[in-house]
């Protein structure tokens, strides 16, 4: 679970190094940044905020596939020749991208190498992420899937302690990401926080201790 940390990605020195021109776009809670079918034109880079990443099937189900925070890349599919949006993409709370037309990012990327490899290396970690939370889906328990899921939300092993989730996340919210019902995170977080392992206090602040149920056989 634990893992090296890593650098947060600072694109605006990464487009400034390079002369290309800014986009910043803000969002309302709940405002949708992009909808499933539509033109896979730019990546997104969040600045602050948060943002939801889902997707629905034919028949009409919506399911989270991710969370991301500030710091965070997502769009990049475009860069793959990725023509349509797989998914949706949602703001959580008042919410600022920087956003990245695809030819833009093209050529940043083939005129600065040092930056492109770091921003290679944070696609790779997020293709491992998305393998890791594949497994999860598949192998563990609808706990140990919300202890992982409240985890990675407070950065833990990033730089610095785990620390106070900024985003007010519902039940429901958890409930589709882990796969299960909202009753059952609703008993799971009353459960950790009983055991000292998360607190409420205007958020969720997590504990290391928490880390304790995802290795637990």
């Amino acid at each position: 679970m634990k893992r090296k940390p890593r650098r947060a990605f600072d694109l605006q020195d990464f487009l400034s190094s390079a002369g290309a021109a800014r986009k910043v776009v803000e969002f309302r809670r709940k405002q949708r940044i992009f909808s499933q079918g539509d033109p896979a034109d730019a990546v997104l880079y969040v600045q602050e905020g948060a943002v939801r990443l889902s997707v629905l099937s034919a028949a009409g189900k919506e399911a989270v596939v991710g969370m991301m925070g500030a710091g965070d890349f997502f769009g990049e599919g475009c860069l793959a020749g990725q023509p349509l949006r797989m998914g949706s993409a949602t703001a959580l709370l008042p919410t600022r991208l920087l956003v990245v037309e695809k030819k833009t990012m093209v050529r940043v990327l083939h005129e600065q190498h040092a930056l492109a490899d770091r921003f290679m290396a944070y696609v790779l970690g997020r293709n491992i992420r998305i393998e890791e939370d594949l497994i999860d889906q598949l192998f563990n328990s609808s706990e140990k899937r919300l202890a992982r899921a409240l985890l990675l939300m407070a950065r833990y092993g990033m730089e610095g302690p785990p620390r106070k989730m900024r985003v007010k996340v519902s039940q429901e919210i958890l409930a589709e990401m882990v796969g299960t019902t909202r009753s059952r995170v609703n008993y799971f977080m009353n459960k950790f926080r009983k055991l000292g392992f998360i607190e409420y206090n205007g958020g969720i602040r997590i504990h290391d201790a928490l880390l304790s149920v995802v290795l637990h056989e």
